[in-house]
């Protein structure tokens, strides 16, 4: 097993969306047709309280992604490893805004879904953070 290396520090301006590297990856990604796997979905209308731990894993999932790809080498290898490096930089950085709560479910609680939804649900939820 490894882990996205979380050295790297994302590209940010003042008052910009700590997500907007992540998002821009996402989109390059959602059309993939050579990532197929299911992957545990969070669903995006978790409790506030929850965001943290949805968050986290929507990114322990692009790890079985990147995995995937690699394997496979994917023609998105690229972007799903800028997805872990930014994402790990700003968990770091920015402790999000919710404890977390004992009712917020585990990672593995959620449905699985295929790499389509997942993503589709991976961005509301950024989408959500960046208001």
């Amino acid at each position: 097993v490894f882990f996205c290396s979380s050295a790297y520090v994302p590209k940010t301006a003042a008052g910009h969306c700590k997500w907007a590297e992540v998002l821009k990856d996402l989109e390059q990604i959602k059309t993939s047709k050579d990532i197929d796997v299911s992957l545990y979905t969070a669903n995006t209308d978790e409790d506030v309280k929850c965001q943290e731990p949805v968050i986290r894993c929507f990114f322990l999932e692009m790890k079985v992604i990147l995995q995937e790809c690699r394997i496979k080498n994917c023609s998105k290898t690229q972007d799903v490893l800028n997805i872990c490096k930014n994402g790990n930089a700003s968990l770091e950085k920015n402790k999000l805004n919710s404890t977390t709560s004992a009712k917020c479910k585990e990672c593995e609680e959620y449905d699985e879904k295929n790499f389509t939804e997942f993503i589709q649900s991976f961005v509301k939820v950024i989408q959500k953070e960046c208001k």
